[in-house]
């Protein structure tokens, strides 16, 4: 498959980062990763949700854009770009934190900005139990962290199922990732690197169990 913008994605602790780092370092690719832990309203939000959430949402709304707008300049050391994170992000994560009518202002600037923004050659979405996702969570250790239920993970799953039930624009692949570990066996990292370049997917979802 011909890819020229490959997005990564999941939900909190599902190993989007360590993957889209794994794999620029083994093609050359050009990294784009979500600078969230610079962001001064994240832990706040995790305290006291309903003050928090707008500023928080606009803040990485601003900052995803002004990434994501540089996948456009061309690289001509690198092979491709890989990110972390796509912009649609902004409408899933917001959907679950804000009130109605913040959500209807929050969506006119999004459908602004969201024409501008390139959309990936592949959308990797890596699928993991909402358990599993909590012990991801745990192990890290970031004190801020310490606020997520398992109730607002699966708010967030669902947000982005339901966004690919929606989604035509480019091929979206959800991998159920619960059984591997691409972090120390080689096997499963090979496994889905077979998945993401060995083979073209049609525009919209396809599910997969390695």
């Amino acid at each position: 498959m011909d890819i020229n913008f490959l997005v990564i994605e999941g939900n909190i602790g599902a190993g989007k980062t360590t993957l889209s780092t794994m794999l620029s370092q083994k093609y050359n690719a050009k990294l784009i990763l979500e600078q969230f832990s610079d962001n001064p309203f994240l832990p706040r939000f995790y305290k006291d949700p309903d003050k928090f959430s707008f500023p928080l949402e606009m803040s990485f709304m601003a900052e995803r854009y002004n990434q994501l707008k540089q996948q456009a300049e061309l690289d001509l050391f690198k092979t491709f770009t890989v990110s972390d994170y796509y912009f649609m992000k902004s409408l899933i994560f917001s959907k679950s934190t804000l009130q109605e009518d913040e959500y209807n202002l929050y969506r006119k600037f999004f459908d602004i900005i969201y024409q501008n923004i390139p959309k990936p050659s592949l959308y990797v979405y890596l699928h993991l139990s909402t358990e599993r996702l909590m012990e991801n969570i745990s192990n890290r250790g970031r004190s801020y962290e310490t606020e997520i239920t398992p109730d607002y993970l699966k708010q967030i799953t669902d947000g982005y199922f339901n966004f690919f039930s929606q989604q035509r624009d480019f091929p979206v692949v959800a991998i159920t990732t619960d059984e591997l570990d691409f972090v120390k066996n080689k096997a499963d990292f090979d496994k889905i690197e077979r998945i993401i370049f060995g083979q073209s997917y049609p525009k919209g979802l396809t599910r997969l169990i390695p």
